[in-house]
């Protein structure tokens, strides 16, 4: 079975507000954003972000339809993909949390064939102090973590009658800073989300061309 790949180069708020096609087929979707976006998940509230800050900083505030942390997408600097899977496929699981396995083991596979020894994470989520607040600040299904239990690739999930909708991100490099400093937080808060945050995600240091085509090549056909 083949998969569908297809780029599409807009704001994050148009590529979010995406709707899956019914019916839908096996299909790649990867976003290059033309501008900087702050991304919350579906059940954050819309104060978490500070409006005032993101509008100094020209940053366009986003809700997903998938659930999780907030995630800040800047052009060139996070490889961003949905992958988009109908229901009935083979690789469809009815359990949200397995469902995410065979994607994770597709991710370990690209990375590794570049280099980087990755692990998937195939227990219950793993949620600290941040979690709620920031994708990265926690561990889910499906995701990946470096030898370090860093984590470099995250993963949430929206689900329709016709299809579920992975959505993935890699970060080329990890900086709690920049986010942190568009959420709506307090000086002490702040310090100290950037001192617990600082190591707990990595960038897996290789070229986002690469693992993308390392990522196709991996998908599976059956």
């Amino acid at each position: 079975m083949t998969w569908s790949v297809e780029r599409f180069v807009e704001p994050a708020s148009t590529f979010h507000a995406r709707s899956v096609p019914d019916p839908t087929i096996r299909a790649i979707w990867v976003c290059e954003p033309v501008g900087p976006a702050l991304v919350l998940g579906s059940a954050q509230p819309a104060d978490v972000a500070s409006a005032a800050a993101c509008r100094m900083a020209g940053v366009e505030v986003v809700r997903r339809r998938s659930g999780g942390g907030a995630v800040l997408i800047e052009p060139g600097s996070t490889l961003w993909l949905d992958v988009l899977l109908p229901s009935g496929d083979v690789l469809w699981d009815p359990d949200v949390g397995r469902s995410f396995g065979w994607l994770g083991e597709v991710w370990a596979g690209a990375l590794g064939a570049l280099g980087v020894d990755a692990t998937v994470h195939a227990g219950p989520p793993v949620r600290s102090r941040w979690s709620d607040l920031v994708c990265f600040a926690g561990l889910g299904p499906g995701e990946l973590t470096d030898r370090r239990g860093r984590k470099v690739v995250g993963m949430s999930q929206r689900r329709t009658r016709a299809a579920a909708r992975f959505q993935c991100a890699v970060p080329g490099a990890w900086d709690p800073v920049p986010l942190l400093e568009l959420l709506t937080l307090d000086d002490d808060e702040r310090a100290g989300a950037v001192a617990e945050l600082a190591d707990v995600a990595a960038g897996p240091d290789v070229s986002a061309s690469d693992l993308l085509s390392a990522f196709l090549a991996r998908l599976p056909r059956t």
